[in-house]
C-alpha cells in the first residue's frame, strides 16, 4: 500500500523585521521601527505533503504564539494531520529532541499507520520545508515590523495561507532538493 509523504518541520518567526531592498526613492531608505521586545516569536509546524500517486501537494501548518515547539504540541499537530489525510504517512523530519523524545516514542508506537523516516544529521537541504520558511520568511514577512506577536502571527497565517494555496509553489519546494527533481507530477 502507497503511503503519504509528509516532510514535517519547525521554524521561529522573530518580531524583529528580516529587512529586504525596496524600491524606495534614493536617498529616501525607508526605516522599520520595531515596537516589541525582540525577543518575542511565533513557533511554526509545517509538513509539506505528497500524495502516494505524487499528483497532489499540500501544506499543512500551526503557529503557537510566543511558545517553543513541544513534543506535546508535535503530536498533537500529527493527530490532525491523521484526520486530514487518508491512509499510510511516513513522516521525514530532522533529529531535534522533540522528535526523538521518550513521549514522541510512545506515540508513534501506537500508530500502525505512521511510520518515520530520519533525515540525516546537518542536512537541511534535503528537508522542502525548509525552503517553506525561507519563502516565507523573504517574501510575505520581508521588511514586515510588527507591534506585538499578534500580529506577526497574523501576517504569518495569511502568508502561509497563500503559499498554501499555489500548488506549483509547492511543488517547487519539492523540486528545489536533491530528493526530486523535475520529475514530481502535476
Amino acid at each position: 500500500m502507497k503511503a503519504h509523504l509528509v516532510f514535517l518541520d519547525e521554524s521561529g518567526l522573530l518580531m524583529s523585521p528580516l529587512v529586504r531592498r525596496t524600491w524606495a526613492p534614493r536617498g529616501c531608505t525607508p526605516v522599520l521601527y520595531q515596537g516589541t521586545r525582540h525577543h518575542q516569536k511565533v513557533s511554526a509546524i509545517a509538513a509539506l505533503t505528497l500524495s502516494p500517486r505524487q499528483q497532489r501537494v499540500g501544506l499543512y501548518f500551526l503557529l503557537l504564539s510566543d511558545q517553543n515547539v513541544t513534543s506535546t504540541h508535535l503530536i498533537s499537530f500529527l493527530r490532525q494531520l491523521r484526520h486530514q489525510l487518508r491512509g499510510r504517512l511516513i513522516v521525514v523530519w530532522d533529529r531535534l529532541q522533540a522528535h526523538r523524545s521518550r513521549l514522541m516514542q510512545e506515540f508513534l508506537t501506537n500508530q500502525a499507520t505512521v511510520s518515520v523516516e530520519f533525515l540525516p544529521a546537518y542536512a537541511p537541504e534535503l528537508n522542502p520545508v525548509e525552503l517553506v520558511w525561507s519563502y516565507l520568511k523573504m517574501n510575505p514577512l520581508a521588511n514586515l515590523a510588527p507591534h506585538s506577536v499578534e500580529e506577526l502571527a497574523r501576517h504569518a497565517r495569511k502568508g502561509a495561507r497563500m503559499i498554501q494555496g499555489d500548488a506549483d509553489l509547492l511543488r517547487s519546494f519539492l523540486q528545489g532538493t536533491p530528493l526530486f527533481g523535475p520529475s514530481i507530477g502535476h
